[in-house]
């Protein structure tokens, strides 16, 4: 028993460990990689992946994908930052930004839990649609000239006693989120259905309810980032989250969640999303090309699948 609790654990801790080997690897071979400056750089820019991923996160652990994520940062961002050209109040466009992004997520959740489409062809449809939506409603530009809102402005550019405001939003959603889905009902539930739908059902469970939300929840999530994005960049580009939600992917695969559903934890994706950035940082700092660093990332999400999956065998 003993020995089956500590392959347990490491199975769990092994994401963790292999980001640390990552951290010291690129330390050593660029001294600067590991100074505050650049650290804190880096969990600014996992911030935005991250918080996708923690959605991204509930959704596979039913079972399911979204490939719809950039196109709703996209949309959420581009109608987000149309507003504030316009003189809106920084407040209700927030607000409204976090609603849309919502009401796209829960329209996924409907086309899988009512339509019963299969969640890849279903985000599939919605990923083209959600950016057909952003570049008509932007004509293909750019917009800019988002005023100069100091509460926007810190969303994605302040700093709360030196951390950046992004990676404190990020911490605060992963702290909800972690509870919710380790120590609530509806995170047993989530569970629960990526481990035998069928069963779940016969025991009780609404299934639909609980798929539409976590698609609903991931919606905001989106739009959350986008509204980092947004006020990090001082616009929205019609191009925004493109390949986004291959990212959050990989961070969950990488934080050891099974793409069958039913296993896994959000602290992985965690640790998965600092892998995915840390390499992306990591590599520009000692001159890896560009174009290598994708067969690089490839790989390593190549590796933990195949270690999923050996794990499921």
């Amino acid at each position: 028993m003993f020995k089956s609790n500590s392959k347990a654990l490491l199975s769990k801790l092994g994401p963790l460990l292999g980001l640390l080997i990552i951290v010291i690897i690129l330390t050593i071979l660029n001294p600067s990689f590991a100074t505050a400056s650049n650290i804190l750089n880096v969990l600014r820019q996992v911030s935005i992946s991250a918080l996708i991923a923690f959605g991204m996160t509930f959704i596979i652990l039913t079972g399911g994908i979204d490939l719809s994520v950039g196109s709703t940062l996209a949309l959420t961002g581009a109608v987000a930052a149309s507003m504030l050209a316009s003189g809106m109040d920084p407040t209700l466009t927030m607000f409204v930004a976090l609603l849309l992004g919502t009401i796209l997520g829960a329209i996924n959740g409907i086309i899988i839990a009512k339509g019963k489409v299969a969640p890849f062809i279903a985000t599939l449809a919605t990923m083209t649609i959600y950016r057909g939506l952003t570049l008509v409603y932007t004509e293909g530009r750019p917009i800019s000239g988002l005023g100069d809102s100091i509460s926007f402005q810190m969303l994605g550019k302040g700093y709360f006693f030196g951390i950046p405001v992004p990676v404190v939003t990020t911490a605060i959603a992963f702290g909800v989120l972690y509870f919710i889905l380790h120590k609530t009902t509806f995170g047993r539930r989530v569970y629960a259905i990526g481990g035998n739908e069928d069963a779940s059902r016969l025991s009780g469970i609404n299934v639909d309810r609980v798929k539409i939300a976590v698609y609903s929840l991931t919606g905001t999530l989106a739009a959350l980032s986008a509204l980092i994005l947004t006020s990090r960049l001082n616009s929205a580009q019609p191009t925004a989250g493109t390949s986004y939600e291959l990212d959050a992917i990989a961070a969950v695969v990488l934080g050891g969640t099974s793409l069958t559903g039913g296993r896994g934890w959000i602290f992985g994706t965690l640790v998965g999303a600092l892998i995915i950035g840390v390499l992306n940082n990591g590599l520009n700092l000692i001159g890896v090309s560009s174009f290598f660093q994708q067969v690089v990332k490839g790989a390593v999400i190549l590796i933990a699948v195949l270690l999923d999956r050996k794990k499921t065998v």
